[in-house]
């Protein structure tokens, strides 16, 4: 079992060779390729979207651009009136709210902060009139959860204007010789995500059972090595697909600290999007549906998406028959999508989905299955990370620790460790998507 070096083949100062059975080797994003297609999340991330920590609780900013979508409603409903565009300001104020907060995020009863003097936006009427006017004075901001606005009409016209009315800005006119307009800015919000400690041990081989010859496969440590890195490797898909994300605090019994990493599935369907798809024949059109509204570019999308399906999903996907989607897109909306299938880079068979907005690329996830498999996560890969923690000239990326039994016991015991977690940023360019 032990490896003995003599004096004459010594190697620095010490006279003795490195111990392999002893050394701690690191196994880095290897471990990702094996069996790629039983962890094709992992896969991705290990290869494609891999950043280091050097904390295992790691902060991280997320800018969404305003500025992409500067749209707004009516707060209050303004009656019939008629509007003068006769360059005076409208003695009807409008009071209006957004969606989003100022770091861009979904909610609802905010100020639109961006709204400011000297502003050209335009409101639909309840008639369906779209009509303009210029923002006249400093928006008033005395109010939670709105912004009262004086206006000068650009058209006439007598409309009613109900709240929720819509409208969004489309520019900014100034006299010749006018100051300097205020302005505003973004705020990027704050994210954190958490390391967890993985590790996979593997029982005491006694020196007899090393030594004995085994029916099947001959060597027995070697087959159960093989099935504990392919454990462990399962051990981080799951958990980055479906982990609930926390950092736990010391205990009266303990004075260590458990964190969780979070999963791509329960985060996008918290803080994501998330569609309600069919499998029946209308199922198809809901999916284009949901595809305008998810790919809409003030939501900060990529035009591609990692999508992972269950098996359930690619079946009906890959379905030839009647009333199947891919008898609804190849063959009654052929200029609508385009569905081809492609050998992946990283082992897998991929079907890409074209559509008018953007690709999906579906993959084929074997753990979503049971409570999951009706679901495919559609994940924006330019907005997710692997995060292994790595400090001080120290990874605690994926590497195994040989020998770790007492020195004095006749036999060997390894394990594998990894500490890392997964970053979720602009958790709404992500989407769970629901079939039934």
């Amino acid at each position: 079992m032990a490896t003995f070096t003599s004096i004459s083949n010594a190697v620095g100062a010490s006279g003795v060779d490195m111990d392999n059975n002893r050394r701690i080797f690191n196994f880095g994003e290897r471990v990702a390729e094996l069996a790629p297609q039983q962890s094709p999340f992992f896969v991705y991330l290990s290869k494609v979207a891999k950043k280091a920590t050097d904390d295992p609780v790691f902060k991280f900013l997320e800018q969404r651009h305003q500025w992409q979508r500067r749209n707004f409603t009516v707060h209050t409903t303004v009656g019939s009136t008629t509007h003068t565009a006769d360059g005076a300001a409208d003695s009807n104020v409008f009071k209006l709210e957004c969606g989003y907060d100022s770091t861009g995020q979904i909610a609802a009863n905010q100020q639109p902060l961006f709204l400011l003097e000297g502003q050209v936006i335009a409101i639909k009427a309840d008639d369906g009139s779209v009509n303009n006017f210029k923002i006249s004075g400093t928006p008033d901001l005395g109010t939670p959860g709105e912004a009262e606005i004086d206006v000068i009409p650009l058209n006439t016209h007598t409309a009613v204007y109900t709240s929720g009315a819509e409208g969004q800005v489309i520019g900014s006119a100034f006299a010749e010789g006018t100051d300097t307009p205020a302005g505003w800015e973004d705020s990027l919000s704050d994210s954190e995500g958490y390391t967890q400690i993985f590790k996979t041990g593997m029982n005491l081989f006694s020196g007899t059972a090393m030594a004995t010859r085994y029916r099947g496969i001959g060597d027995e440590y070697k087959r159960v090595w093989t099935e504990k890195l392919m454990e462990h490797k399962m051990d981080l898909e799951q958990a980055f697909l479906f982990g609930l994300g926390s950092a736990g605090n010391a205990t009266a019994t303990t004075d260590t600290i458990l964190r969780y990493t979070h999963g791509i599935v329960p985060y996008t369907e918290a803080n994501g999007k998330v569609y309600n798809m069919s499998y029946a024949s209308s199922g198809y059109d809901a999916f284009l549906d949901a595809m305008e509204d998810f790919f809409a570019p003030e939501s900060g999308n990529s035009g591609n998406k990692l999508v992972l399906a269950s098996r359930k999903v690619i079946t009906y996907l890959n379905k030839l028959g009647s009333g199947s989607f891919m008898n609804n897109s190849i063959g009654a909306a052929q200029y609508s999508l385009d569905v081809t299938n492609i050998p992946g880079a990283f082992g897998h068979q991929v079907t890409v989905v074209n559509t008018i907005y953007g690709n999906l690329h579906f993959v084929a996830e074997p753990l979503l299955r049971g409570p999951w498999e009706d679901y495919a996560v559609a994940v924006d890969m330019g907005n997710v990370a692997y995060r292994p923690l790595v400090g001080n000239g120290i990874s605690r990326d994926t590497y195994i620790e040989t020998n770790v039994q007492d020195n004095s016991t006749d036999g060997r015991k390894d394990q594998i460790i990894t500490e890392a977690g997964l970053e979720i940023s602009l958790p709404e360019t992500h989407a769970v998507l629901k079939f039934s």
